[in-house]
C-alpha cells in the first residue's frame, strides 16, 4: 500500500479547505442550517459546479470526475471539519453508488449527470430509522429486520394493475435530507411474509401521496426527515426484482463507512484546532493555560486520538472492508474530542450557543445514525470470526463459560 497522496488529492483537499474556511464558519453555519432546504444552496451550487464534489466518485461517462473512494474520503475530510451542512453525503455517499451499481443504463443515464453536475439531490429511505442496520454496519442486512420482515410496518410494495409500475405504502423515519432531496430511493417490502424480498424504488418529491416532515434533530448540521407514502408510484431500480439489493447495500455501507469515518476525523480535527488555539489565548494566574502540563497532556492524548483515527480512514479508503472498525474508531474520537472541547474552554465552553457544541452534537448525532460504536466492533468481530461460532443454545466456542 502506498499511503502518499498525488499531488491532485493534494489540491482537493488544498483548494475545499480554502473555499470552507472562507464560505463556512460558524456562523454561516447557524445560518444555513435554518433555511428550507438545510443547506446554503448557494455554497452547494459552487461546490458542484467549481469542484464536481457530488460526481467525484461517478464515472466520467455520467458526467463524473471519476476518481475512487479516497478522494471523496479527502473531500468529507474537509467538509467535516468546518462541519458543513450539505445533502453530498446523502445524495454522493449513499444514494448515488446504488443507483450505480443497480440501475438500469437507461435509469442510470437519466440520474447520474444530474447529480453529478449538482442539479439532482436524492436521499436513501429505509424504514424503521435503521440505517447502520440497512447498510450492513451494524447486523446482516439479509435477515431482512430493519425493513418489515414482510410482516405489518415498514414500506410495503405491491405491482399496480395496468400501467405495470409500483405503489409504495408506509413510512420512514429520520430520513437523512429527505425533506429537501428531489429524489428519494426507498427501501421496501414486497412478496408479503412467504416470499418477502427487500427492493429499491425510485420516487420522485413531486410524487402523489408522498408527504415529507422536517424533524427536530440533535444536530441541525444532519437534517432530518419522515417520509409518508400513501399509494405511492415508484419506479423499480434495475431492470428485474431478482437485484441482490442487500449485497449492493452492504458495499455502499463499507465505502460509506470510510467516508464517515474520515468526516468523524474532520470534525474532531476541527475541534482540537479550535481548543488548541483558545488554551494558548485564554489566561489564568498570569499565563495561558495551555503551557499548564495537565492541560499539554490532555491535548497530547487528543492529537493522538485523532491521528490514529486518521489513520485508520485512510486505510478503509484504500481497503473499504476496514470501513466500519474506522467508522468506530472514528466516532469514538469525535465524541472524545468534542467532549473535551467544551472541558478545556472552561465556563464559556458550556454554554449552548459556544461552537464547541456543533461538534458536540455532530459527534452524538452520528453515532445515532450510524453506530453505536459497540455495535459496530461487535458486528466486525462476528465478521472476522474472532469469538468462533455461538451455538444456538450454548456457549460461544472456545470460551470458557
Amino acid at each position: 500500500m502506498d499511503a502518499a497522496f498525488t499531488a491532485e488529492q493534494d489540491e482537493i483537499r488544498r483548494t475545499l479547505r480554502d473555499l470552507l474556511a472562507k464560505h463556512s464558519g460558524p456562523g454561516e453555519v447557524r445560518a444555513a442550517v435554518r433555511t428550507a432546504e438545510g443547506h446554503d444552496p448557494a455554497l452547494w451550487g459552487r461546490l458542484a459546479q467549481e469542484l464536481g464534489l457530488p460526481g467525484l466518485a461517478l464515472p466520467e461517462e455520467y458526467g463524473g470526475a471519476g476518481c475512487t473512494a479516497t478522494e471523496l474520503v479527502l473531500a468529507c475530510e474537509e467538509t467535516g471539519r468546518a462541519l458543513l451542512p450539505s445533502p453530498l453525503l446523502a445524495t454522493a455517499v449513499l444514494t448515488a453508488p446504488l443507483i450505480a451499481a443497480l440501475g438500469t443504463p437507461a435509469q442510470r443515464a437519466a440520474l447520474l449527470p444530474r447529480i453529478a453536475d449538482g442539479a439532482l439531490t436524492a436521499a436513501l429511505a429505509v424504514p424503521g430509522g435503521s440505517m447502520a442496520a440497512a447498510l450492513g454496519l451494524t447486523a446482516d442486512n439479509r435477515t431482512g429486520g430493519w425493513a418489515g420482515g414482510g410482516r405489518a410496518g415498514g414500506v410495503q410494495a405491491r405491482q399496480a394493475t395496468g400501467d405495470g409500475g409500483w405503489r409504495l405504502y408506509g413510512e420512514a423515519d429520520r430520513v437523512l435530507d429527505g425533506h429537501s432531496a428531489g429524489l428519494l430511493l426507498v427501501a421496501a417490502h414486497t412478496g408479503g411474509y412467504p416470499r418477502s424480498r427487500t427492493l429499491l424504488f425510485l420516487v420522485s418529491a413531486e410524487a402523489e401521496g408522498l408527504t415529507r416532515t422536517r424533524l427536530t434533530s440533535i444536530d441541525e448540521t444532519r437534517p432530518l426527515a419522515r417520509v409518508e407514502l400513501r399509494d405511492t408510484a415508484a419506479e423499480l431500480l434495475g431492470p428485474h426484482e431478482a437485484t441482490d439489493v442487500c449485497g449492493a447495500l452492504a458495499a455502499t455501507g463499507r465505502t460509506a463507512a470510510a467516508v464517515l469515518a474520515a468526516e468523524a476525523v474532520g470534525a474532531a480535527a476541527g475541534a482540537l484546532a479550535r481548543t488548541v488555539a483558545y488554551v494558548k489565548e485564554r489566561e489564568q494566574f498570569g499565563r495561558a493555560i495551555g503551557s499548564f502540563q495537565a492541560v499539554g497532556h490532555r491535548l497530547a492524548d487528543l492529537y493522538v486520538r485523532v491521528e490514529a483515527a486518521r489513520s485508520a480512514a485512510y486505510y478503509a479508503a484504500w481497503d473499504p472492508a476496514a470501513g466500519p472498525l474506522a467508522l468506530a474508531q472514528a466516532l469514538e474520537a469525535a465524541r472524545t474530542v468534542a467532549g473535551e472541547a467544551v472541558q478545556l474552554h472552561g465556563g464559556i465552553g458550556f454554554t449552548w450557543e459556544h461552537e464547541a457544541h456543533l461538534y458536540v452534537k455532530r459527534a452524538a448525532a452520528d453515532e445515532l445514525l450510524f453506530g453505536p460504536v459497540h455495535r459496530l466492533r461487535d458486528h466486525a468481530a462476528g465478521q472476522a470470526g474472532l469469538f468462533g461460532d455461538v451455538a444456538a443454545d450454548g456457549p460461544v466456542h472456545g470460551v470458557a463459560v
